[in-house]
């Protein structure tokens, strides 16, 4: 095959509007390139989103580079400043949706493998394992793949998730964990009723202001191994009562809870349901719960493996980068129950922004630091 280059690879992602879970021929794209490069491609489809996992090398160590073909929704046509599917290059940026999130550093790794195999003899395993529904409710993506393949019985040693985790320059951050999340809706049910009456009525509110405040400033912990102190934030309150003198019927709201390696799901959901029963217990009110847990935190202790990481992008940037959990969740929080992973990729400044961007560049760097890490990782 003719030999690929980085930008010219993005901008053809981009040009595909693979808005989840569309795929759009993203997925069909990028095997072909890495089919031509020697990978063995199985695509694996879950309800309507399509998966690839491709592999070359039968051996250990096996290194995966895991990550998405698609993209969020582009927003008002109107305010960017080209269309979002038709990538332009302007003052040394590539502008196009998904050029941060995720397709360059998809782009990236396709040319650092075949740079990589063109000089070196692969003592390993490289793989693949891309998705089409990281952007949504990631369901039937990244999470079924891994577990599939798994029991097909593919081993992978080691992990690199592209995302764009750099904040501000190149090389300047790696995720070595996230914090799990969990949303909650309560719903407290009275009876209408007229305010100078409240003893035909039963106000929902007081049992709703209560399990919050509860819930609030309960001190959930002071942190962890690499990880910040968990947080509950309250996100709405809702009545939907636009009288003065109308007792409700019906009263609710929302919160989120960034948590650490302290807690699980399961761990807090019991707490708030346990909290819920105690406050019931004051109420006549029925306090009612809708408790998702959308993601377990995941933390990848300093290792050899990151050392690597670490080790590449300074080659490269002359910036060494910081290990860091911060952030919300992404789809390592699925690979880490299989083999230890990390996130790295670009500057996602701009990631689902109108006119996202990136350095045209960091593209080039970014395959320069992938292929170092491979250099290191089968040296």
């Amino acid at each position: 095959m003719n030999k690929l280059e980085p930008l010219e690879f993005t901008k053809d992602l981009i040009k595909i509007p693979s808005v989840t879970p569309f795929d759009g021929g993203a997925l069909d794209l990028l095997q072909s390139k890495l089919a031509q490069l020697g990978f063995v491609c199985k695509r694996y489809i879950f309800e309507d989103v399509d998966n690839l996992y491709a592999r070359i090398g039968t051996a250990a160590p096996h290194i995966c580079f895991a990550g998405h073909t698609d993209v969020v929704p582009t927003g008002d046509l109107g305010k960017w400043s080209n269309p979002p599917f038709e990538p332009v290059e302007k003052d040394g940026n590539l502008y196009g949706r998904g050029a941060a999130d995720m397709k360059s550093a998809i782009a990236a790794f396709t040319c650092a493998v075949q740079n990589f195999l063109s000089s070196h003899k692969l003592k390993g395993s490289i793989s693949f394992l891309i998705t089409g529904d990281e952007e949504g409710v990631a369901i039937n993506g990244t999470k079924k793949l891994i577990a599939q393949i798994s029991e097909e019985g593919e081993k992978i040693d080691h992990c690199i998730v592209g995302e764009p985790t750099c904040p501000h320059i190149l090389g300047d951050m790696i995720k070595n964990g996230r914090r799990g999340s969990i949303n909650c809706t309560i719903k407290a049910h009275g009876k209408q009723g007229h305010v100078a009456y409240p003893d035909k009525a039963d106000n929902p509110i007081p049992a709703l202001l209560e399990i919050l405040y509860k819930l609030q400033n309960h001190k959930l912990d002071d942190g962890a191994q690499g990880f910040q102190s968990s947080n509950l934030e309250i996100v709405t309150i809702d009545v939907g009562n636009p009288a003065s003198n109308v007792i409700p019927s019906n009263a609710s709201a929302r919160f989120n809870i960034r948590f650490n390696t302290n807690h699980t799901g399961e761990s807090l959901k019991n707490w708030i349901i346990e909290t819920r029963n105690e406050v019931q217990q004051k109420y006549s009110a029925h306090i009612e719960l809708d408790i998702v847990i959308s993601g377990e935190p995941f933390f990848t202790a300093p290792s050899k493996f990151t050392e690597i990481v670490q080790d590449a992008a300074f080659e490269i940037t002359k910036h060494r980068p910081l290990l860091s959990t911060s952030g919300g969740t992404s789809d390592a929080r699925f690979i880490k129950n299989y083999c230890s992973v990390i996130e790295f990729g670009i500057v996602g400044a701009t990631l689902h922004q109108i006119d996202e961007h990136v350095k045209v560049d960091d593209i080039y760097k970014l395959t320069q630091i992938y292929e170092k890490i491979l250099e290191k990782y089968f040296a």
